[in-house]
């Protein structure tokens, strides 16, 4: 399997992923907080996220204070104690700048602060052009209009819901998931009315940790299809949920694969069916809208952890590896997977990504500062930016109809907004 970087073809084998290390095969170091840590990690990844990576400390200061805010199971006073344990064991350089690669499309990137500090996730636009964004750590959801520039943020009525993805329907609903909280919600705009529909009580030692130590299972990443139903990822219990809003009714599924695959982000090709990425595995998935039943695709990589997902006009699936640094093409019809290095190279960690028609737009997270990227798959040829602000971790895009796009810059508590123009 190759890639192809400005013409320049690199051979993916040649290059470590940055999971390398094993937890199977390696202990955590003794000392203050790895208790703590065995436990808060491991409640949502394995520990190979902790001893593949080194980090700054301001970096691990960042990752723990939004890991706690999304519901890891951590105290206040054990926060500071986990912070210094994985800085003193696990310390690392800053992250690395990005490499740019110049092209012939120009952006212009303009912010705006959240009014509350409660680390904007993903953005939405909705069908009256306003924006969108949850936020975790404030258990709410927020409203920027671009033509008056007001913002305007609704709390959710369940307390410690930690909201996670949005979507509107065609009558500007605003459907949002409540990982902790154990639901999907449904916001009306005009009167801040929340309807909650609940997930069904989880199998045993299946879902996410809730503040209180129980399981749940978990919504994560929402989307509707042609039809009306709302498809969503559920991360930590393993399964697919659909959701008729007609009736109430919720349908789930689980992985063909045992153990847990973190499904995380979702599209809906145009035949209506949905695919989807295992964050915890080498796999992508797809769903038969009308039995529910789940196939996977391998990508041909063990190392492999596909994160969030596109697709083209054309029913191509792309996902963002964020252990390997690379944009992934896969063509349901063939069953052929094709990959390119990131331009930042195999510790960029693809993270938010979109489609605009046949281009694709994603955001490199593990460079400092994050970048904004643009793939075109007819020339096969990348064009990146940075953010000048640093980005704080580009969790999600959209695209509104205008092709601009809109993120949420989750440690920066920003929404933005990225301009996009071909050059003259």
């Amino acid at each position: 399997m190759i890639g192809v970087r400005g013409g320049r073809v690199l051979m993916l084998a040649a290059f470590v992923a940055a999971f390398a290390i094993s937890a199977q095969s390696q202990e955590l170091p003794a000392g203050n907080g790895k208790a703590a840590v065995e436990r808060a990690c491991q409640s949502c990844h394995d520990l190979e996220r902790v001893v593949g990576f080194k980090h700054a400390r301001e970096d691990w200061e960042a990752v723990v204070t939004l890991m706690a805010s999304m519901g890891a199971p951590l105290k206040s006073d054990e926060i500071p104690v986990v912070i210094d344990y994985l800085a003193s064991n696990f310390n690392g350089p800053a992250k690395p700048r990005p490499v740019v690669i110049p092209g012939n499309v120009e952006i212009s990137i303009h912010e705006w602060d959240t009014p509350t500090k409660a680390g904007a996730h993903d953005p939405l636009v909705a069908p009256d052009g306003t924006v969108w964004w949850t936020g975790p750590m404030g258990n709410l959801v927020g409203r920027f209009d671009p033509k008056t520039q007001q913002m305007k943020e609704f709390t959710l009525k369940t307390p410690n819901s930690t909201p996670h993805g949005l979507v509107a329907d065609k009558d500007n609903n605003i459907w949002f998931t409540g990982m902790t909280g154990g639901y999907v919600g449904k916001l009306n705009p005009k009167t801040g009315e929340i309807t909650e529909y609940h997930m069904p009580d989880p199998p045993p030692n299946v879902g996410r940790r809730t503040k209180s130590g129980e399981r749940t299972l978990d919504p994560h990443t929402p989307i509707f299809d042609q039809k009306g139903f709302l498809w969503f990822t559920m991360q930590q219990s393993s399964r697919i949920g659909r959701l008729d809003p007609k009736t109430g009714e919720i349908q789930i599924a689980a992985m063909p694969t045992s153990g847990r695959t973190d499904p995380y982000g979702i599209v809906i090709n145009s035949k209506g069916v949905p695919y989807f990425a295992n964050w915890r595995s080498n796999r992508l998935g797809s769903v038969d809208p009308e039995t529910m039943k789940i196939t996977e695709h391998v990508i041909p990589f063990e190392d492999a952890r596909p994160r969030r997902i596109a697709v083209t006009p054309d029913d191509i699936v792309w996902y963002g590896d964020d252990a390997r640094g690379v944009l992934g093409r896969f063509d349901p019809k063939t069953g052929q997977f094709k990959e390119y290095m990131s331009p930042s190279g195999p510790t960029s960690r693809p993270y938010g990504m979109t489609a605009v028609g046949d281009v694709v737009w994603y955001s490199e997270t593990g460079v400092s500062p994050n970048t904004v990227v643009r793939f075109d798959p007819k020339a096969e040829k990348f064009q990146s930016w940075e953010i000048p602000s640093g980005g704080g971790t580009v969790r999600f895009m959209v695209h509104d109809p205008s092709g601009d796009l809109w993120l949420a810059e989750s440690g920066l508590n920003k929404i933005a907004k990225v301009e996009v123009k071909e050059k003259k």
